[in-house]
């Protein structure tokens, strides 16, 4: 369920900036006749796509937040995304100009911000794995959705205590990621040790 809500929300987020990307040109370009029925037309996908927008988004972030806390780019971003929405629903009722652009500046750069974040996260968990201590490299690339069990579940994660994998499955999946799962930013030898660690201390407990 949850990599299909993912792929949905980010087909649904496209759609979303696409819409605002168009109606501000056409207001910008003062062809304003355009924008009124291009506006018209789009008005009822538009609430479909901007209620989908957020319910995914909603929905994602719950599924997260059950493995760990956010940052502040995290909440600077949640914060553009939802300043956005009424600046442009005024801005565009009001064809003005100035607030159009400032609602598509502010939601292409929560993307932005998105983009650094999840960096962030990549290089965090990179620079926390000088040891090739299993139980340190489990917790830093795993746990957060895994939990420390197994078990958690959180953001779609697969029940570790119940797995059916081999060892070399375990580590082929931590080396280039599976589905929803991102692949870790670890070696072959740290996979390898992560992987003796699940079947060893995580599997049938």
């Amino acid at each position: 369920m949850y990599k299909g809500i993912l792929h949905s929300h980010y087909l649904v987020v496209t759609l979303f900036l696409l819409l605002y990307v168009i109606k501000t040109i056409l207001l910008i370009s003062d062809k304003i006749e355009l924008f009124e029925k291009f506006s018209k037309k789009m008005r009822i996908p538009e609430m479909i796509i901007s209620a989908l927008f957020l319910i995914t988004g909603i929905y994602l972030t719950t599924q997260l937040s059950f493995g760990g806390k956010y940052d502040f780019l995290f909440w600077i971003k949640i914060i553009l995304v939802f300043a956005s929405i009424p600046i442009a629903v005024i801005g565009f009722k009001k064809k003005n100009k100035m607030l159009a652009a400032l609602s598509l500046l502010m939601i292409t750069g929560s993307f932005g911000l998105a983009e650094v974040y999840h960096k962030r996260k990549g290089i965090a968990a990179e620079s926390s794995l000088a040891t090739n201590d299993a139980a340190s490299i489990y917790k830093s690339n795993c746990a957060l959705c895994h939990g420390d069990n197994g078990k958690l579940g959180a953001s779609g994660a697969k029940d570790l205590s119940l797995t059916t994998l081999s060892n070399e499955d375990i580590k082929n999946i931590i080396l280039q990621g599976k589905g929803a799962m991102p692949a870790a930013q670890v070696n072959a030898e740290q996979a390898q040790a992560v992987a003796e660690y699940v079947l060893s201390n995580i599997k049938g407990k």
